[in-house]
């Protein structure tokens, strides 16, 4: 696998920075998270599936003392908290980069590590009406409307792993690691570049909803089936459109692509449920017409193009995505099916693994500095 003997030491957080370190572990890496017992945290756990978890005490100088062995013997650390919060416990980039000059500091948070808003409590909704996104979301004449949560791992897990993987091949460069400063407003706004360079293409110039992207168009919606379900329709180009157009059965001069927007939306829709989605899929799956079904997350695997692929995997039940994109050499393997680790269940194994001896160790559960639970998830 292409991460493998990479260690990380991810520190736990809201989802984001645990998908980091999901990323990671599915194509090789040695994952370690410090994790801290808190109802919060169990939202996490989701994302925790093959990696080894610590729980330490980070209000005990021991604690610390801990901390920074692991970050010294680490290739990666995954952070996710505001500015300031690592550099008051001694665990700051400045601190733990010069006693291991090696080291990736990966710092993923809304706004970055510095700034006005720098230090302000967000979530997806915010970041992405910083980054100025939300403005384009929603229908005709609606408030802008975010779409499921989405942004923190477009914008923010995945930007951030792109920066880690950079500051890997530069540090076989130069020998030395760097701080990744991953803002998910910043990370959002660049995964939207296009959005934002187009804004003068005839592609848009009206307002919200009214665009040929933005649903504002007939022949590129979404249109409810005889069934209650749904089919995607996306034939911008006009050769796609007249294949849509003669998969519904119409003529295309009494629907033509660029007039009466709005009637022929009337018409298609009417068109539309007159069919079950199964009878749509078996018109427009033999026609170029960019027409798909809009599945729902509990079938996806089960739709024959998903299925040859072996896009997703099921555990308890719940289909999951595997590893994306797919290598033709060293392919990642999915976390998820991997058992999931409880608070602190490799904890003892951890301390030994850095020269702690049992004595120690007995007395750091003592003094409550580190804690274990024993069974993981499966």
């Amino acid at each position: 696998m292409p991460l493998k003997g990479l260690n990380i030491l991810e520190f736990s957080g809201l989802a984001p920075v645990p998908f980091v370190g999901t990323i990671l572990s599915d194509f090789g890496a040695n994952v370690t998270v410090i994790q801290k017992r808190s109802v919060i945290m169990e939202l996490t756990g989701f994302l925790n599936g093959g990696k080894k978890s610590i729980s330490i005490n980070l209000k005990h100088p021991e604690g610390i003392e801990i901390t920074q062995k692991l970050i010294i013997n680490a290739d990666i650390v995954l952070e996710p908290y505001r500015p300031g919060v690592m550099e008051k416990l001694g665990l700051g980039p400045d601190v733990m980069m010069a006693k291991n000059p090696r080291l990736i500091y990966a710092r993923l948070n809304g706004y970055g590590s510095h700034g006005q808003y720098a230090k302000r409590a967000g979530h997806d909704i915010n970041y992405l009406a910083m980054s100025g996104l939300l403005s384009l979301y929603g229908s005709k004449n609606s408030k802008p409307v975010p779409p499921v949560n989405f942004s923190e791992f477009a914008g923010g897990s995945m930007v951030c792993v792109m920066g880690i993987l950079m500051a890997v091949i530069e540090r076989y460069k130069s020998g030395k690691g760097q701080v990744v400063d991953a803002s998910i407003t910043e990370g959002i706004s660049y995964v939207g570049s296009w959005l934002m360079c187009s804004q003068e293409s005839m592609i848009w110039g009206k307002p919200k909803g009214q665009n040929i992207l933005d649903g504002g168009m007939h022949f590129y919606d979404t249109y409810e089936t005889k069934d209650g379900k749904w089919m995607a329709v996306g034939a911008i180009e006009p050769a796609f459109y007249q294949e849509f157009i003669k998969g519904l059965g119409l003529n295309i001069n009494d629907i033509e692509q660029m007039n009466n927007f709005e009637g022929n939306r009337v018409i298609i829709a009417n068109k539309f449920k007159g069919k079950t989605r199964e009878e749509w899929c078996n018109i427009f799956d033999s026609k170029d017409a960019c027409v798909t079904p809009v599945l729902e997350l509990d079938e996806v695997d089960q739709h024959p193009h998903n299925a040859s692929r072996n896009s997703y995997i099921r555990k308890d039940n719940i289909v999951l995505p595997v590893p994306a994109p797919k290598l033709s050499v060293t392919p990642g393997v999915s976390s998820s099916n991997k058992p999931t680790v409880v608070c602190g269940q490799n904890t003892r194994e951890i301390l030994e693994s850095i020269g702690y001896t049992q004595i120690e160790i007995n007395k750091l559960f003592e003094n409550k500095t580190i804690f274990q639970d024993s069974k993981s998830r499966l």
